[in-house]
């Protein structure tokens, strides 16, 4: 055994002598990243031959270095070198960033020339120095320098990865001060091969960034498409394998976003055009002043305590995911993450402290007041601000409403019952609370019964919240009969539905509504079994994904997270992804959200109209009905 031993490594010594491998001992202070950088060569290069450099690295390790593929020519570098500083006093609603783009500086240089700017905010008033630098070219030859090219428009990291032959991490490496979204007229270091060799970007064709551990197995169930398949149109594969980042080449019609489902009323993947980085703004209540991430437990504890930080916490990985998703498809994105804190003062301060001017959109905040004061802020710049979980007091004309109108979702509803021509008859069944909801839902179906709930004996100004079984005995009759609930009242919700749920019998259909699902149609006083059998149906913003076909969004959160996406992921992921696609399809989100355009992802679907004299309202919703212990989408 010794003896194999010896000759294996024997033959792999040899092995590398003639492939002009080198050996470099690690010393203290250096990474796996900073050797790649020094030799040119990428961390997955280096992992490769040092598979135990993984688990097990520190100084003197004796690490296999490859010959890097780029050759030695002399590149120009640029300094910049500090000449003097020039004194500016703050003027009424200058910013710091601002004053570092008019100044051509970063905002971190103009903090290192004035301390106090680290602690405290920019005001005005204040005196500070504006540091005035030269650039310095200079010539340098390495050891092993790179090629240099330079980034032509609508070209994002994956596409030039793609072009080169490498993964999106080797073109990452060989560009660690890259910029997180690239910009035509980046000069990038890539692999010193001929013109001829770089491939071209061809509009018949898609294209897909392999994920971390993913099979061809998996590639099959995702894009649809075999190894052999793959391997014909990508002839690589045959000798590198897949390799988490590589860009494939797939045919068009595939699906690369996995994520966008069924029915789609606007394909906007076919319209996309416009591949400009997108600029993003996310304003969420994350009160990080409030959670201390250094105790563990303890922020555990918070978020479940605190809903509303949970279902932030959802959103924003549901936004994350599809940044992701539209990445698949060359949408880039710059996301800005700001957090309110849930106080307008501090969303005041937060206008006063970032220039929005050149945002695409700002998603958020939650709270309507907070909501309130970033619309009108932006308004003037025309930035589109968008509602996401709530409704907002003002619709301004930059706007976007994502939640459709009360009054649309019960208009819907009506419509669905008057459509249906097997009906036979309309109940209504309501509370003394919405006696008036229910005398004019009456009025759009003449003929119908109206019956409302009992008033306490003892207070006659009290509602007691139920009916007798008596009122609705010869009520119904063989065929279809729509029943119509109208309350807010758990108990009485509850009573209702099991009264009627004794009259389903033979040839007698019950079909349960209302026009307003809410809290009183849930918990433990409600039978989903009765809800099942009476066929529950009423008006949504949203729908239930199907569990039986789980989507790419679905499947790739269960594999993350172990367990299925809450409503916020999912209204995140959907509102995120419907964002970056409308504009990648137009020069604008408002070019972008005609009422000819309606989408639909996991949950939820888009259809904007804009109103004369405001913004825009989301115009798209779904029927639902229970169906087999499930919540579906009713035709």
């Amino acid at each position: 055994m010794k003896n194999i031993l010896t000759i294996i490594l024997l033959a792999f010594t040899i092995g590398l002598s003639a492939q002009n491998f080198v050996e470099h001992t690690v010393q203290p202070g250096e990474t796996i990243q900073t050797i790649a950088k020094k030799y040119l060569v990428t961390p997955f290069d280096i992992y490769a031959l040092n598979p135990d450099a993984k688990r097990k690295f520190q100084p003197n390790t004796v690490l296999i270095i490859p010959n890097s593929k780029i050759k030695n020519n002399p590149i120009a570098e640029e300094k910049r070198e500090l000449i003097d500083y020039k004194s500016h006093k703050v003027k009424r609603k200058e910013t710091l960033y601002g004053l570092a783009k008019e100044n051509n500086v970063s905002e971190e240089e103009l903090k290192k020339a004035n301390r106090f700017l680290y602690s405290e905010n920019l005001k005005k008033g204040d005196r500070i120095r504006i540091p005035r630098y030269k650039t310095v070219v200079s010539k340098q030859t390495l050891n092993n320098t790179v090629k240099k090219y330079t980034v032509q428009p609508k070209e994002g990291k994956w596409r030039i990865a793609y072009k080169f032959g490498i993964t999106v991490a080797e073109l990452e490496a060989l560009n660690p001060n890259m910029n997180d979204v690239i910009q035509p007229g980046d000069v990038l270091n890539m692999p010193n091969i001929e013109d001829q060799e770089e491939k071209k970007i061809e509009p018949k064709f898609g294209y897909y960034e392999v994920l971390p551990k993913e099979t061809f197995y998996g590639l099959k169930g995702k894009l649809d498409l075999t190894q052999e398949q793959l391997e014909q149109l990508n002839p690589e594969l045959k000798t590198t394998g897949l390799k988490a980042g590589m860009i494939l080449k797939v045919p068009a019609d595939v699906d690369t976003v996995g994520s966008l489902e069924a029915v789609e009323t606007t394909n906007l993947k076919r319209n996309l055009t416009n591949f400009k980085p997108k600029k993003i703004a996310l304003m969420m209540p994350y009160r990080l002043d409030k959670v201390n991430v250094a105790e563990v437990e303890d922020t555990k504890e918070k978020i479940k305590e605190d809903k509303r930080l949970s279902a932030v916490l959802d959103f924003h990985v549901g936004v994350m995911m599809a940044l992701d998703s539209a990445k698949q498809l060359g949408i880039s994105t710059n996301l800005k993450v700001l957090d309110t804190r849930n106080q307008v003062s501090k969303t005041n301060e937060l206008l006063a402290e970032n220039d929005f001017s050149d945002y695409d959109a700002v998603i958020g905040p939650m709270d309507e007041e907070s909501f309130n004061r970033v619309a009108l802020a932006l308004k003037a710049d025309k930035v589109p601000v968008i509602a996401a979980m709530n409704k907002p007091k003002e619709v301004y004309s930059n706007v976007f409403q994502t939640l459709p109108e009360d009054k649309l979702l019960i208009s819907s509803m009506i419509d669905f019952v008057k459509a249906d021509s097997l009906k036979t008859k309309v109940v209504i069944i309501s509370d003394q609370a919405h006696r008036a909801t229910s005398e004019a839902l009456q009025k759009q179906f003449p003929g119908s019964k109206l019956i409302f709930s009992r008033m306490d004996k003892k207070n006659k100004t009290k509602d007691a919240h139920f009916i007798y079984h008596t009122e609705l005995q010869n009520v119904f009759s063989a065929g279809r009969t729509y029943v119509f609930l109208e309350t807010n009242n758990n108990s009485f919700a509850s009573g209702v539905i099991s009264l009627l749920n004794g009259f389903v019998v033979n040839k007698t259909e019950i079909i349960l509504a209302t026009t307003d699902k809410n809290r009183a149609f849930e918990g433990k006083n409600i039978d989903n079994n009765n809800l099942t059998n009476l066929k529950f149906h009423y008006p949504s913003v949203n729908k239930n994904f199907d569990e039986s076909t789980k989507n790419g969004f679905v499947k790739a959160y269960l594999k993350e997270y172990g367990v299925s996406p809450s409503k916020y992921a999912v209204r995140g992921f959907d509102i995120t992804l419907d964002l970056l696609m409308r504009l990648a399809s137009a020069e604008s989100l408002y070019e972008g959200s005609t009422e000819t355009i309606e989408t639909e992802y996991v949950e939820n679907k888009f259809r904007y109209s804009k109103d004369f004299f405001g913004g825009y309202v989301n115009q798209a919703l779904y029927i639902v009905k229970y169906d087999d212990l499930r919540i579906i989408n009713a035709n």
